[in-house]
């Protein structure tokens, strides 16, 4: 029997806020993953090691966890006004594909620093030092985001002070705009930001319950339940809910009958198919709790508290995507989040997640009866922690 030698691919694996993940330039993939299909899924799962029915992802580079099982493609930008195109991967553990559904909001924060530090972006436009705007399409959602990133004696600054919750040392701050991070729509009802036309709706989820949802496509699409319906209060680390399978079972089937009102699948069996998305996420009025490094939270700090889980686990800290689709909720009157926040409206939201809190702001307004949201801010950090290339088998796609 002969085999096909290991091939080898130039990438970076870095850290982009609470996530990391293997960055890839799309001229650097072999030729045939240059494009969408099998050959190009099959390889990324392959870096990754995925599928893996071991759960553990020791013959790859994955992580093992939704926050650590990740790919990124990036190229010159096609689009008119854009440096560079940002195409984002969510490899699941133990299946055979990859969810190109959505974003990842906290490996954005990667991309900027990416494209300069691979001269992706005009040198001209590049400080000696201070701070480059990095203009990203992202490929996924079809939405623009706007990192602004430091650089110091021409190269990315990736050292420094900014603290982030979820993310064991400092680095520097990059920060995020989220450009009209809302789905397009048609403008029916109260528009696809709410794409059943309502602020909250009675989900019904057959042998579970019917739950009030506010149900919002900001960021990426997220189910808002209450955490009280749930039997929570809002301070649960991932313990008490991942050692649970009644309890992560019951959210998923939130998380699909939601994704069906939502017009994102046609059943709910076919939400097995997108595990990315939508999000489902609960939320509570704030309340002293400590967080998963045994830092305190307290309620005086936050305005909410907001749990969400990820590719079926509650994850540790908070999705960049979720984080933007909370803040633009918060905003609007009405909904499962403002209500949990106290009611009223605001554009700068901090909310407590199981890794202490986070800063975000959305500005949300009404057009013509329709809400909408014109931008969401928040700020991250990144860090290369490996370059050189990765190796799969050559017969691996």
């Amino acid at each position: 029997m002969t085999h096909r030698p290991q091939i080898r691919i130039p990438a970076t694996y870095m850290r982009g806020g609470t996530s990391k993940g293997v960055f890839f330039r799309l001229q650097d993939l072999p030729e045939r993953a240059r494009v969408p299909g099998p050959a190009r899924d099959a390889l990324l799962c392959r870096v990754i090691g995925s599928p893996d029915p071991y759960g553990k992802h020791t013959d790859g580079m994955g992580g093992a966890t939704s926050s650590t099982s990740k790919v990124v493609i990036i190229s010159p930008s096609a689009q008119p006004g854009h440096d560079v195109d940002y195409l984002y991967g969510q490899v699941p553990i133990n299946e055979a594909f990859i969810d190109w559904s959505g974003n990842c909001g906290n490996l954005s924060s990667a991309v900027g620093p990416f494209a300069i530090a691979n001269r992706m972006i005009d040198p001209a436009r590049v400080p000696r030092d201070g701070v480059c705007t990095v203009r990203i399409w992202q490929a996924n959602i079809q939405k623009t985001i706007v990192a602004h990133v430091q650089v110091t004696n021409g190269e990315v600054q990736e050292t420094g002070d900014f603290e982030l919750d979820g993310v064991t040392f400092p680095a520097a701050e990059v920060q995020l705009e989220f450009i009209d991070p809302a789905d397009e729509g048609d403008g029916d009802g109260g528009g696809a930001m709410f794409p059943t036309g309502n602020l909250v709706d009675d989900l019904e989820v057959p042998g579970v319950g019917v739950f009030e949802a506010t149900m919002i496509n900001a960021g990426v699409p997220v189910v808002f339940v209450e955490a009280a319906a749930l039997g929570y209060d809002g301070t649960e680390l991932q313990g008490a809910i991942n050692e649970d399978k009644d309890a992560l079972a019951k959210l998923e089937a939130i998380r699909a009958h939601g994704a069906v009102r939502m017009g994102l699948v046609d059943s709910a069996d076919a939400a097995a198919k997108r595990p990315l998305t939508p999000k489902v996420a609960f939320v509570a009025p704030p309340k002293d709790y400590v967080s998963s490094s045994g830092k305190p939270v307290h309620a005086a700090d936050v305005g909410l508290l907001a749990r969400a889980i990820s590719m079926g686990k509650l994850h540790h800290a908070m999705m960049g995507t979720a984080s933007v689709a909370i803040a633009t909720a918060a905003a609007v009157p009405g909904t499962v989040v403002n209500a949990a926040a106290g009611g009223g409206t605001r554009d700068v939201l901090v909310f407590g997640h199981p890794s202490g809190t986070l800063r975000v702001g959305a500005d949300v307004g009404q057009v013509d009866g329709t809400w909408v949201v014109t931008k969401a801010v928040m700020s991250r950090s990144a860090r290369v922690l490996m370059e050189g290339t990765v190796r799969i088998p050559g017969d691996a796609f």
